[in-house]
């Protein structure tokens, strides 16, 4: 019988060793959290903590002013809207059907495949928003087809894309003589989507943080995509409603625009830069150059998109001189900027003598102030609601310049006449406060646009301080004549901002 093996205790003692470092590392640690579940004295698991209540939220700015009784006041005359559904959706449906038998011929001539008819839906989102314009405004306060439609222009694809109606008037001819040149050179282009709704494009010339060089003339500034966007915004904050609904995209020059459009001089001003993105030009004598073009990268292009107004022939529209047109010339001023009483002369004249529109009128000055647009020569009216009918803010590219500078001449009509709606001194009150400042609301509000940040926060700021400006000025109109004077009671009984601090759920 051989002997006992010499290396046997050897191999217990690793075998020892092995197991003591098992039960000390990993069944031991697994033990005392088991444990660690029971309370002592206590077979039943531990009931779970109790969770924590959610820390209150204060509502956002934005709701907080919409739900303000100044937001949700009854306007002061009846509803009166600006089409009837039924002639719209006629006149509509005759243009879907002859723009789809041109498309088809267009596309025939070419050889290529022949894509569905363009249908026109009368849900359609842009259709619903013409319908509900009304004397009130361009949308109402609560507005699901204008979210709707903010919504499908910045989705829709488009089918086609051309020249507006006055670039087209043009024919290419620009008179160089002129100081303040047309509108083709600002590249604004006509999308239409695949709903048959139509959008004005304006793409980017500026980036958000450049500021207009303090020598540059208003009328040769760029006109900035994201000032349109903005003045969307705050005109809707404002209560105005009176600028259309406009939002921002990035649009594929190439396969949204060159590849879609019919117009052969549109085709022609595309050209592919040395860094290889695809840029375009305006189609005139001084700015048939590449170095005036607007650049893809390499195809995607920033842009703003505001929604089209009905056609001329649905509801025609006044286009009327400013009283306070500036003189769009290098030397001379005009009457206003040497006669502090010209008020006095636009009294005399109707329709400023005996309606709203002066009142209408300080409305789009305070506007136009807020943002620093200097470029209001005209402005435009629906001619079906008259002399008291709201005026349109269109084309307000130019605003949002120049941060660091007031242009307190553009407020000439409030300082000069003295006079302002209630309902818009009261929000301009309201706007000024802490709870409901200016800039924070603009901030929140141009957050939903997915070009988001829209402004840079010198212009948000700059905000605040116009506002002031302008509450300055009507106090100071107030004490030389009084409130009864200067305030226009343009609603029955609005609340006073101090009175009412809106309650929301959180």
């Amino acid at each position: 019988m051989p002997g006992p093996r010499r290396d046997r205790p050897a191999v217990l003692l690793l075998l020892g060793a092995l197991l003591a470092a098992d039960l000390y590392f990993h069944l031991w640690p697994r033990a005392r959290r088991e444990l660690g579940r029971v309370s002592p004295g206590c077979p039943c698991p531990a009931a779970p903590a109790a969770p924590r209540p959610p820390l209150p939220r204060a509502a956002p700015a934005l709701r907080r002013l919409f739900a303000h009784p100044l937001y949700r006041a009854a306007p002061p005359g009846p509803a009166e809207p600006l089409l009837g559904a039924r002639e719209a959706l006629r006149y509509y449906r005759r243009k879907a059907a002859r723009w789809n038998r041109r498309h088809k011929l267009y596309r025939q001539e070419l050889n290529l495949t022949l894509p569905a008819p363009v249908p026109l839906r009368a849900e359609a989102a842009w259709l619903q928003f013409q319908l509900g314009i009304s004397r009130d405004g361009l949308y109402p306060r609560s507005s699901a087809a204008v979210s709707r439609l903010l919504r499908d222009l910045r989705h829709l694809p488009t089918v086609s894309a051309d020249y507006s109606q006055d670039e087209k008037a043009l024919l290419g001819a620009c008179d160089c003589s002129q100081v303040v040149k047309p509108s083709g050179v600002h590249l604004k282009l006509v999308l239409r989507f695949q709903d048959f709704g139509k959008a004005m494009f304006k793409p980017m010339r500026q980036k958000r943080e450049e500021e207009t060089p303090e020598d540059f003339f208003y009328f040769v500034d760029f006109q900035r995509h994201n000032a349109e966007i903005a003045a969307f915004h705050l005109d809707r904050i404002l209560d105005f409603r009176r600028v259309p609904p406009t939002v921002g995209r990035l649009i594929n020059v190439t396969k949204e625009i060159l590849e879609v459009t019919k117009n052969e001089v549109l085709q022609s001003v595309f050209f592919v830069s040395p860094a290889s993105n695809v840029c375009f030009f305006a189609k005139c004598p001084y700015m048939c150059k590449t170095e005036y073009a607007v650049c893809g990268s390499p195809h995607l292009l920033e842009g703003s998109l505001s929604a089209f107004l009905p056609s001329l022939n649905l509801a025609p529209r006044l286009s009327i001189p400013n009283p306070w047109i500036r003189s769009y010339s290098f030397e001379g001023k005009e009457e206003w900027e040497v006669n502090p009483h010209y008020c006095n002369t636009v009294r005399e004249i109707y329709p400023y003598s005996n309606s709203n529109r002066l009142l209408n009128i300080v409305d789009m000055a305070i506007f136009d102030f807020l943002i620093g647009n200097m470029d209001r020569h005209h402005y435009e009216m629906f001619t079906k609601f008259g002399d008291d009918g709201f005026l349109l803010h269109l084309d307000n590219a130019r605003g949002f310049g120049r941060h660091s500078h007031d242009e307190l001449s553009i407020l000439a009509p409030l300082s000069q006449c003295c006079v302002i709606k209630r309902s818009t001194w009261l929000r301009l009150q309201l706007l000024a406060e802490p709870e409901y400042r200016l800039s924070e609301v603009m901030r929140e509000s141009l957050l939903q646009d997915p070009l988001a940040p829209v402004l840079t926060e010198p212009h948000l700021l700059a905000l605040d301080r116009r506002l002031q400006l302008v509450l300055d000025a009507v106090g100071k109109c107030i004490d030389t004549f009084g409130e009864a004077t200067v305030v226009a009671n343009d609603t029955t009984q609005p609340q006073s901002p101090a009175v009412h601090r809106a309650k929301l759920d959180t």
